[in-house]
């Protein structure tokens, strides 16, 4: 495992002792917020830490959706971390409230991570955060319906029809109603996307994809599916029932559920979103899981060191990813999972898209969710449907600017 410099380590600690040494009377060392899931290894983390270099790891627990909030009043006030995790999509609102410090990553050590997972933390052009898991959707099968893994949605489509005409089961592909983020793998296979995407500079606010050829084109093909009765109008949790009970042979879903499939007894394999027919990848957002260092902190040359040269190591990422079960985003790690159903969604993940982070993004949901509603419920035609959500969306961004400004 490769480690800090003693040398390093301490002459970067003894510089932020000499700069603020009312700080370091206060909080000897680094604090870290994490969540409950990564508190107990790093406890051990900081144990070895300590003893190797003899500076101590201080570790506050707390509910992975409060330390967001918690950050935005206690970092200001100089009562916050000096490191915290949590989720790219924070991004927007803490690089907007200044609370993010700088990542300096080296390029050799960039080349470790997953592409992607490097550029959901990164907001218009800035690295922000040491990426550690991340999330996303793949495509199911039940392998007695289909055995061989869809390479397109046409595919998808055939075997929904064979599998229905068959009555080997009630339903082929099944997709939950109303969600865009499950919808959304389906529409960039299509050629279709929410935001104009630079791998500079982040998403571009204002290049809306949602009233695009291939939005719209994707939501034809569900409503296609509907129209001729091959897809049924179901919530999510109607749609993972019907899949464990083998009445529907094909969903997408995420990792969050694979337990529950695992035990169910159906039998299936994950692979990656299929194409569209141009040939596009399926491409799921992707959610992320780092470290982000505290802008406040007066300790932030030794939360970068720590970061970058004793977190970004093979054994402490294995050990994330041990903790988590969720794919790493760490290339060594993902490279030697074992498990094949997280391999699997790592897989698929090598072609997702950070979920996007800009402030105005809960208009967003909401817009584009009801306008998939619409065609589900058969109330609207997709493109008027996408059509009137891209409006929406622009609407919500253009205020969410002015407010800002």
């Amino acid at each position: 495992m490769k480690r800090i410099s003693v040398l390093t380590l301490l002459l970067v600690f003894l510089a932020a002792l000499a700069i603020a040494p009312a700080a370091a009377q206060d909080e000897e060392g680094l604090t870290l917020w994490v969540d409950e899931t990564r508190a107990p290894l790093m406890e051990e983390l900081g144990a070895a830490f300590e003893e190797e270099f003899g500076i101590p790891l201080n570790i506050v627990q707390l509910g992975f959706g409060d330390i967001r909030d918690q950050c935005i009043t206690a970092c200001p006030a100089g009562e916050g971390p000096d490191i915290f995790i949590g989720a790219h999509d924070w991004l927007g609102q803490l690089v907007t409230n200044g609370l993010l410090a700088e990542i300096d990553m080296p390029e050799e050590l960039r080349e470790q991570f997953v592409p992607a997972a490097l550029e959901a933390f990164t907001y218009e052009g800035v690295l922000y955060g040491v990426p550690y898991a991340t999330e996303n959707v793949a495509f199911f099968r039940n392998t007695d319906l289909v055995p061989e893994a869809p390479e397109t949605w046409e595919d998808v489509r055939e075997a929904t029809e064979q599998i229905i005409e068959s009555g080997d089961a009630q339903y082929g592909y099944v997709l939950q109603r109303g969600d865009p983020y499950h919808f959304f793998p389906l529409q960039t296979a299509f050629g279709g996307y929410v935001f104009g995407l630079d791998e500079e500079t982040g998403y571009d606010a204002e290049d809306v994809g949602i009233d695009t050829e291939g939005s719209i084109a994707a939501l034809e093909w569900v409503d296609s599916m509907i129209e001729d009765g091959l897809m049924p109008n179901v919530t999510g949790d109607e749609m993972i029932a019907l899949f464990e009970s083998g009445d529907a042979a094909m969903i997408i879903t995420g990792p969050w559920f694979l337990d529950r499939i695992r035990d169910s007894g159906v039998p299936f394999e994950i692979s990656p979103i299929p194409a569209g027919p141009d040939g596009e990848p399926g491409r799921p957002f992707l959610g992320v899981q780092g470290f982000m260092i505290n802008a406040f902190s007066e300790n932030i040359d030794l939360a970068q060191a720590f970061l970058t040269e004793y977190i970004a190591t093979e054994e402490t990422m294995q050990a994330l990813f041990e903790a988590g079960g969720r794919p790493s985003a760490f290339l060594p790690v993902l490279e030697a999972t074992e498990d094949p159903d997280l391999a699997a969604f790592g897989e698929a993940g090598q072609v997702g898209l950070p979920m996007p982070a800009i402030p105005a993004m809960s208009s967003v949901w909401i817009a584009w969710g009801d306008a998939v509603t619409l065609v589900f419920n058969e109330e609207s035609e997709p493109e008027e449907a996408f059509t009137t959500a891209a409006q929406q969306i622009r609407d919500a961004i253009a205020e969410s600017e002015s407010a800002s400004g």
